[in-house]
């Protein structure tokens, strides 16, 4: 080999890797940075345990934190078989609206029979992408992600595009369990730095045991940063810590 041929070689290489890497990304995420945390495979939608979950009281305490009153306007991410859809569309009255989205078009096509048959003439359907959830613009005075989050797979683009949605004044509201990512929740220190990162503010965060969650409520601040302005956290466990502790 010729001087210099290994270095070469040893540059394409890894000039090579790097495109394999950002194939495997939703091209319309790649202006985005990448998340350096796991991500959740995604569960069942929830519609065998409804009971269960009002026996606990959930969508009545998660809804009352939210201060959600007749006639707002919200949307329910992840929505999967409408647990809180059909609360929330019953909560805002004929007033109000109801956007359940989820990316699962099979969910929502169960959700649309319940909708019909239920007759809850205040909700809508709409089918959203894994980074971005497609939402109009101005739109909403909360926005639900309950259990979900740790789903997303790319949340510097997701919340970017979903900030938006949301009307002045408007919050988005997230439930969680308190682990690791990969194990169907996120710790919090690294929610709050994912929000802050795309210009939100948490504005109120609750531990509710008895739910096995926490609740966190977040406002948009300032000026929607530009996608290449964006900084990712640091990888949950990171022992400098990083960008996390915001």
């Amino acid at each position: 080999m010729r001087p210099g041929g290994a270095l070469i070689l040893t540059l394409l290489l890894v000039a090579g890797c790097k495109p394999a890497a950002e194939d495997k990304r939703p091209p319309s995420a790649r202006e985005f940075p990448q998340a350096y945390r796991a991500v959740s495979s995604p569960e069942g939608d929830g519609f065998s345990n409804e009971q269960a979950r009002d026996d606990r009281r959930e969508a009545v305490t998660v809804m009352d934190l939210a201060n959600i009153q007749p006639g707002m306007t919200v949307a329910d991410i992840g929505s999967g078989a409408g647990y809180y859809t059909v609360r929330l569309a019953e909560r805002v009255g004929k007033k109000g609206r109801v956007l359940a989205e989820d990316i699962d078009r099979d969910a929502l096509a169960r959700l649309g029979s319940r909708v019909e048959t239920d007759h809850l003439d205040n909700v809508s359907i709409k089918l959203g992408t894994g980074d971005d959830p497609k939402l109009p613009e101005g739109s909403f005075d909360r926005i639900f992600m309950v259990h979900m989050y740790h789903e997303v797979a790319e949340p510097y683009s997701f919340l970017w595009h979903l900030r938006p949605g949301l009307k002045p004044g408007g919050s988005a509201i997230v439930v969680e369990a308190d682990r690791p990512t990969n194990q169907h929740g996120i710790p919090p220190k690294q929610l709050f730095c994912e929000f802050d990162h795309v210009g939100f503010r948490l504005a109120e965060f609750v531990r509710k045991p008895e739910l096995g969650s926490y609740y966190a409520r977040f406002e948009a601040v300032g000026k929607r940063p530009e996608p290449k302005d964006i900084q990712p956290c640091s990888k949950p466990g990171d022992a400098a810590g990083g960008s996390a502790g915001a």
